[in-house]
């Protein structure tokens, strides 16, 4: 009797355990949703009124049109959900500069009452806590930035203690990574393309490795090398089948194009030394096998191949 009365508390205490894990689950999951208290947003160029960014709650998608770049005005459109009421007033706070000209904020939602504490022309400003839903826009300049990709943070909305509630970030970049990251779009669109038409699986292969090989030259902030490593994939020469001859006259041009990239980057990055020169060592291995090949079927490019090894050589010290 006493081993029934044993196990049937046993029983109960599990499932109570169970249950109670179930809810807590629940909760936080709750919690988790309930968390965004800025849903929509997008960002304009204040002086063209161009679309830049667009966010969506709905998705959880932001798509990007035009770069944000530093130094440029910029109009942020965003949509606040207070989810209840509460004691105290709500900040929202600028990351942006001021702007050139009007206000940093501007409100026209008769919807929702910010309250007398609101005020437009400030960075930070209060508004009432109260439950409901209202859009407004912040105006500023983007921070200028000596790196090529920079996270700011623009809007961020915050509870009467300063604890950050929510927040807006937009990636600010310079002109001329705008332009890689436009280019590099234009070259994942192809490559995608030319998967999709059948074209020779080792070259594009090859064709994502040096658009990986672009990101990361760019990320290191040699914007210039990655612009030019891409402009070497030309698509319209990709082979259809899978015969080696036609697919060796892209593979060496891009394996040397990437090599001499390595070679730059290692002149510029002094400090980096041993690093870069294990790279640019591999690259001349591989090129090394590649003249080998080469000299099979073309003598001068053989040739060509073997003096740009040798300058490498030269240039590291080999």
């Amino acid at each position: 009797m006493q081993k029934k009365v044993l196990a049937l508390t046993i029983i109960l205490l599990l499932t109570t355990i169970s249950l109670t894990s179930i809810s807590l689950s629940q909760a936080a999951t709750s919690t988790t949703s309930d968390n965004q208290w800025i849903t929509d947003y997008k960002i304009y160029d204040a002086t063209t009124n161009a679309l830049l960014v667009q966010y969506d709650a709905s998705t959880n998608t932001t798509t990007p049109f035009s770069p944000v770049l530093p130094g440029a005005q910029v109009s942020i459109t965003f949509t606040v959900n207070v989810i209840a009421s509460g004691e105290g007033d709500l900040s929202l706070r600028s990351g942006l500069l001021k702007p050139s000209s009007g206000t940093y904020w501007d409100y026209s939602d008769a919807g929702y009452n910010l309250g007398s504490s609101f005020s437009p022309n400030a960075a930070t400003t209060t508004f009432n806590w109260v439950a409901g839903q209202f859009e407004i826009t912040l105006n500023g300049i983007v921070p200028s930035s000596s790196s090529a990709s920079k996270s700011i943070t623009a809007v961020t909305l915050a509870g009467p203690s300063g604890t950050t509630l929510d927040t807006i970030t937009i990636t600010a970049t310079s002109a001329q990574m705008g332009n890689f990251q436009t280019l590099l779009k234009q070259k994942e669109d192809e490559l995608a393309s030319l998967k999709a038409s059948g074209v020779d699986a080792g070259y594009t292969a090859l064709y994502q490795n040096v658009l990986t090989t672009a990101q990361a030259v760019a990320l290191s902030g040699d914007t210039e090398d990655a612009i030019a490593l891409l402009n070497g994939l030309n698509g319209a020469n990709a082979p259809a089948g899978s015969t080696m001859q036609i697919l060796f006259y892209p593979l060496v041009g891009i394996t040397a194009a990437i090599a001499v990239v390595f070679a730059i980057l290692f002149l510029r990055t002094r400090g980096k030394v041993s690093y870069f020169q294990l790279v640019v060592e591999d690259q001349i291995k591989d090129l090394e096998g590649l003249t080998l090949r080469a000299a099979k079927i073309d003598r001068a490019m053989s040739a060509n191949l073997d003096s740009v090894k040798d300058r490498l050589k030269r240039l590291i010290g080999m």
